[in-house]
């Protein structure tokens, strides 16, 4: 008989079994955020230009020329190479990166040859792992939001569809090296503290509230975007305070506002001080993009074959629905939850690049792993109170099972390039493949994924690199691969 705590274990078993999916892999956006934890642990300094050399061919393109000459182009005012990624990933690899470089000196005193440079496999295998790692614990915390609101069966339940039927597994183990994970794992740790928090938060809790928000910020910037739920929170607790005439309560929730803003900011000087070093300007973070604030893609963000949210993940428009019918359940929290989705569905909308360029669905929505695990809960708890509550499990664990089935089969082509990394695809020929070629392929590139990776992942790479040529030159150029 399990006890109390099954679930967990079972998600940690889970989590244990799928570690050989892990992918050692640094490309794309991943060079530029794996560049901040090499050079400073390497070189000491934000010295990224070894990183460009390392990199692979299609981030390479348009930055280093065939002569192995990094572009003009590529360097800012101050001298430094532009690199706009966000730091907070570096961050959080530091105590495995530091595992790994104490592993590779053991080695060379037991008289091996492992390169200290950043760039052998160790140091590529424990950003892997960590990101992994992050990844779990997001998803742990977000199962413990859940399990506070709703039988632990549902929040199980919707822990698993969010884990494998959205984005996430893309960008926990295929490419470790972004900052998607992570970012899931900052929200869901900002959430869970805010919420266990929410009743009465002291002064301390504020503190610690605010260096998780810098931090959460530090990882992924859009993320500020989502401090707008404590601002809400505190706007609510003021208008309660001058109603009932408690103005020492006001005062109190003033000050320790401004404490958590302050916290905030010193967790967020970090991405300042690079930015300032880099760019030479505080506030100058290398994103030149249009930003279109009076008429976002709205609808194109969620329904568009150009990754968009609902199309690709549908597992996410499920878990947007239960949001809205938490409000049964805490009519706060479910405003709070659905004022932060909206909020950042408008911040996406208004982005130029808000596809993602090669992303599989719309992968800067994974930082709201918390939220859409909490939705699903949601919908599961109010399916199983609307009918008989068998019926109700039959159908939550029959439309996860679907969704996950056809989430990886669309992973297998987005990864195989069976449908375009960039760009809009095709629906009849997504849906023929999963039919037709997913079923056949499938097993046998598994394989190969797990006895034949370099094999397979460079076999990748130069399908990307034929696809990308085969596009305008402008298409290689852009901020994201």
């Amino acid at each position: 008989m399990f006890t109390n705590r099954k679930y967990e274990k079972i998600l940690a078993l889970i989590f244990v079994c799928t570690l050989p999916l892990v992918n050692p892999w640094v490309r794309g956006d991943g060079v530029g955020y794996y560049a901040y934890a090499r050079a400073l642990l390497i070189e000491h300094h934000l010295d990224f230009r070894q990183d460009w050399l390392h990199a692979n061919s299609s981030f390479r393109m348009g930055r280093v020329d065939d002569q192995d000459r990094i572009l003009p182009a590529e360097f800012t005012s101050t001298g430094h190479l532009d690199n706009h990624f966000s730091i907070g990933p570096a961050i959080l690899w530091t105590p495995f990166l530091l595992a790994a470089q104490a592993a590779v000196k053991i080695n060379h005193l037991l008289g091996g040859h492992i390169l200290a440079d950043g760039f052998s496999y160790p140091y590529i295998f424990a950003i892997a792992l960590g990101t992994a790692c992050y990844g779990f614990l997001g998803l742990w915390l977000s199962f413990e939001i859940a399990r506070k609101y709703f039988p632990e069966r549902w929040a199980f339940l919707g822990t698993l569809g969010i884990w494998f039927a959205s984005s996430l597994p893309v960008y926990m183990y295929f490419n470790p090296s972004w900052s998607h994970a992570h970012s899931a794992f900052m929200v869901a740790l900002f959430f869970w503290y805010w919420d266990r928090t929410r009743a009465d938060r002291t002064w301390t809790q504020w503190l610690v509230l605010g260096l998780i928000s810098g931090l959460m910020m530090d990882v992924y910037y859009v993320c500020a975007v989502l401090l707008l739920v404590p601002l809400a929170e505190s706007l609510t607790g003021y208008w309660q305070g001058i109603q009932a005439r408690q103005m020492q309560q006001v005062a109190r929730l003033f000050f320790q506002n401004a404490l958590f803003a302050l916290l905030a900011f010193l967790a967020f000087l970090p991405t300042l001080i690079v930015k300032k070093i880099i760019y030479g300007g505080y506030l100058d973070f290398g994103y030149h993009e249009h930003w279109a604030l009076a008429s976002p893609a709205l609808l194109r963000v969620c329904f568009s074959s150009d990754h968009g949210l609902f199309s690709w993940t549908p597992v996410i428009l499920f878990a947007v629905l239960g949001l809205v019918l938490l409000q049964k359940q805490d009519r706060a929290l479910s405003l709070y939850a659905l004022l932060a989705f909206v909020i950042y569905l408008y911040a996406i909308g208004c982005y130029e690049n808000w596809a993602g360029i090669s992303s599989f669905g719309n992968r800067f929505f994974v930082a709201l792993t918390p939220l859409f695990i909490l939705g699903l809960a949601s919908l599961f708890d109010w399916l199983a109170a609307a009918w008989q509550e068998r019926r109700a499990a039959i159908l939550a664990v029959s439309l996860t099972v679907v969704l996950i089935i056809w989430n990886m089969g669309l992973v297998f082509q987005w990864g195989m390039h069976l449908i375009p990394a960039r760009g809009p695809i095709s629906w009849h020929d997504a849906a023929y493949n999963q039919v037709a070629v997913v079923p056949v392929q499938a097993a046998r590139t598994l394989e190969s994924y797990l006895t034949g990776r370099k094999q397979l992942m460079w076999r990748i790479e130069q399908q990307d690199v034929d696809s990308l040529k085969s596009t305008r030159p402008s298409a290689a150029a852009g901020p994201s691969q």
